[in-house]
C-alpha cells in the first residue's frame, strides 16, 4: 500500500506539469469546437441584454432549436421573432426562475412541447442596487431568489435528464463581482458569489458524468441596461465589454468545454492581487480604480 502511496505522490507533479502544458498548448492551437446542429438550448433571461445576444449566438452557430425563458412577453417575443428570422426554431415561455413551482411546471412544458434541453444557459438575473441599510428586504429577497436559487432549481428540472442522455452543458453567467465584491451592490455580490459557489461544486461534481460538462463566465462591467448608471473611474483603461462580445466568448467557452472564463483576460490579475495583498492595499486599488463608488450614480434597468 505504501508504494502505491508513493507512486501516486510522484506521478502528481507530473500530472501537474502535463496539464498546464496542455492548457497552454490549446491557448496556442484551440481545440475544436463542438458542433451544435443537435443541441436544443434553453436561455433564462433570453428576452434582453446579454440573454438576447446569447440566443442570437447559439443560432448563428448553428444550434437546433433555442428556448427562451423570462419574465416579460414583449421581449421574450420580439427576440423569438429575431432568431425565426434566422433561419432557427425558437420558442419562448413565461417564466420566473426565483419561483420553483412555475420552474418545474415550465420545465415539463418545455419537454412536451419542444423536447429535452442539452444545453441550460442560466442567465436571469437583478440587481437592487443599494446598500444594505438603504435596501428593501423584499428586493434583498429577490435578487437571491432570482441570482442564486433560481440556478438550483433549472438545473435540478433540466440536468437528470441530460445525465441519462449523457449529453448535456449547464452555462451560468456569473460576474467578476463573485470573486471581488464593490459597495452598493451587496445583493447582488453576495448572491453572485453564491452562484459562483454552487457552479464550482456543480463543475467538480460531474467529473464523473460523462458527457455532460458545466461552463461558469465571469465577466467584467458589461454595457446592459441592468447596470445604467454604472461610472467607472478609467473607462479608457477598463471599458466596459459589449454584450454581443460576452455572448460570443460564451458560446466558444461551451463549444471548446471550458470550465470557466473571466473576461476580460485582465481580470486573472485581479484574482491574483486579491491572494496576495494585504485587505488595506485591496481597498486603497478600490478607491483608485473608482470601484469604491462606482454605483453612487446608479440607476438601473427602467
Amino acid at each position: 500500500m505504501i508504494w502505491k502511496w508513493l507512486g501516486a505522490l510522484l506521478l502528481f507533479p507530473v500530472q501537474m506539469v502535463y496539464l498546464v502544458v496542455k492548457a497552454a498548448v490549446c491557448l496556442v492551437l484551440p481545440p475544436k469546437l463542438r458542433d451544435l446542429s443537435r443541441e436544443n438550448v434553453l436561455v433564462t433571461g433570453g428576452g434582453r441584454g446579454i440573454g438576447r445576444h446569447l440566443a442570437r449566438e447559439f443560432a448563428r452557430r448553428g444550434a437546433r432549436k433555442i428556448i427562451l425563458w423570462g419574465r416579460t412577453e414583449k421581449c421574450l417575443k420580439e427576440t423569438t421573432e429575431e432568431i425565426r428570422m434566422m433561419g432557427t426554431e425558437c420558442h419562448y415561455f413565461i417564466c420566473d426562475v426565483g419561483n420553483r413551482e412555475e420552474v418545474y411546471r415550465q420545465a415539463k412544458a418545455v419537454r412536451e412541447k419542444v423536447g429535452d434541453i442539452t444545453i441550460l444557459v442560466n442567465n436571469a438575473a437583478v440587481v437592487h442596487g443599494k446598500s444594505l441599510m438603504d435596501s428593501d428586504d423584499d428586493a434583498l429577497l429577490k435578487s437571491q431568489h432570482i441570482n442564486t436559487l433560481g440556478q438550483f432549481w433549472t438545473t435540478k428540472a433540466f440536468l437528470p435528464r441530460m445525465l441519462e442522455l449523457q449529453n448535456g452543458h449547464i452555462v451560468c453567467l456569473n460576474s467578476v463581482l463573485a470573486l471581488s465584491a464593490i459597495p452598493g451592490a451587496i445583493d447582488y455580490c453576495t448572491s453572485k458569489a453564491s452562484s459562483f459557489a454552487f457552479m464550482e461544486s456543480l463543475t467538480l461534481g460531474l467529473l464523473d458524468c460523462p458527457g455532460v460538462n458545466a461552463t461558469t463566465v465571469l465577466p467584467f462591467h458589461t454595457s446592459t441596461e441592468m447596470f445604467q448608471g454604472m461610472r467607472i473611474r478609467f473607462p479608457s483603461l477598463f471599458p466596459p465589454l459589449k454584450p454581443e462580445t460576452v455572448a460570443r466568448r460564451t458560446v466558444e467557452a461551451v463549444q471548446m468545454n471550458q470550465a470557466f472564463l473571466l473576461l476580460p483576460w485582465t481580470m486573472h490579475v485581479l484574482v491574483i492581487l486579491k491572494s496576495i495583498l494585504p485587505q488595506a492595499a485591496l481597498e486603497e486599488i478600490h478607491k483608485f480604480s473608482g470601484s469604491y463608488t462606482c454605483m453612487n450614480t446608479f440607476k438601473g434597468r427602467t
